[in-house]
C-alpha cells in the first residue's frame, strides 16, 4: 500500500469518526479535494509528504494528546490553502475546514480551527494540544543539517518568483523571531529530542544569511 492510499484510509476513517455526512460531504470527497490542493505544482515542501510526516509524529506523541482527532484534523488542514507570501493562509485554511465540516459539533470545529491558526507561529501556543501542533509543524528545524538545508531549498523553490534579497530578508525576520523564543519547542517531548539541534541549525543559517548582508526588512511566512 503506498503513502497516498495510507493517507486516504486514515483520513476517511477520521472523517467518519468525527463528521456526519450529510450534512458534510463524505470523507473521500474531502480527501480528494485536499490532495488536489496539496499537489499544486508550486508546492515543493508544503505538500502531502509534509502532512504525512506530521501524521507520523502524531502517532509518536499520541499518548500525550488530549484530543488526537482534533490534532489530526488541524494538521490535515493547516496548509490546505498556501499562497506564497500571503499572510492569510491559515485563516483561509480554517475557513475551508468550517465550510466542509458542518456535520461535526460546534465545539470540535472550534477546537480544530484554533489548532490550524496556531500554525501561524505568531505567539505562544496555549493548551497542550496546540503546543504539540506547533512543535509538529516546526519539527523539521530539528532535523540533521543536511535535511534541514534540503527542506530550505524546497521552501525557496516555492517562492521562486521573489528575488533573493526579498526572500532572504523575510527569512531572517521569521527565523530571528523563532530564535528569540525562550524555548524553540513548546513541549518537553520535542525539547528533549530536537531543541539543541534546532538551535544550532538556526544559528548556522542565520549567521550565513547575515554574512551575505540579508536583513529583516520584509515579513516572512512558513
Amino acid at each position: 500500500m503506498n503513502g497516498v492510499e495510507i493517507g486516504a484510509s486514515r483520513f476517511t476513517d477520521l472523517w467518519r469518526r468525527c463528521v456526519a455526512s450529510p450534512p458534510s460531504p463524505d470523507g473521500a470527497t474531502v480527501y480528494a479535494d485536499l490532495c488536489r490542493l496539496y499537489a499544486a505544482p508550486y508546492r515543493h515542501f508544503h505538500n502531502l509528504s509534509h502532512i504525512q510526516d506530521c501524521m507520523r509524529l502524531v502517532d509518536e506523541v499520541a499518548p500525550l494528546l488530549v484530543d488526537r482527532d482534533a490534532v489530526e484534523f488541524g494538521l490535515w488542514f493547516h496548509d490546505a490553502i498556501y499562497d506564497t507570501g500571503a499572510t492569510t493562509n491559515e485563516w483561509r485554511s480554517a475557513e475551508l475546514f468550517l465550510t466542509v465540516s458542518a456535520g461535526a459539533s460546534f465545539v470540535f470545529r472550534h477546537r480544530v480551527c484554533g489548532h490550524i491558526l496556531a500554525t501561524r507561529h505568531t505567539g505562544t501556543a496555549r493548551g497542550n494540544d496546540r503546543r504539540f501542533i506547533v512543535d509538529i509543524d516546526l519539527s523539521g528545524f530539528g532535523a540533521p543539517w543536511e535535511e534541514f538545508m534540503r527542506n530550505g531549498g524546497l521552501l525557496r523553490e516555492e517562492s521562486s518568483g521573489k528575488s533573493d534579497a526579498k526572500y532572504h530578508a523575510g527569512q531572517v525576520a521569521f527565523l530571528s523571531r523563532l530564535q528569540q523564543r525562550p524555548h524553540f519547542f513548546s513541549t518537553d517531548y520535542f525539547r528533549d529530542r530536537y531543541e539543541a539541534t534546532a538551535r544550532e541549525n538556526l544559528r548556522r543559517v542565520l549567521a550565513d544569511l547575515r554574512a551575505k548582508g540579508y536583513g529583516t526588512t520584509a515579513p516572512a511566512t512558513l
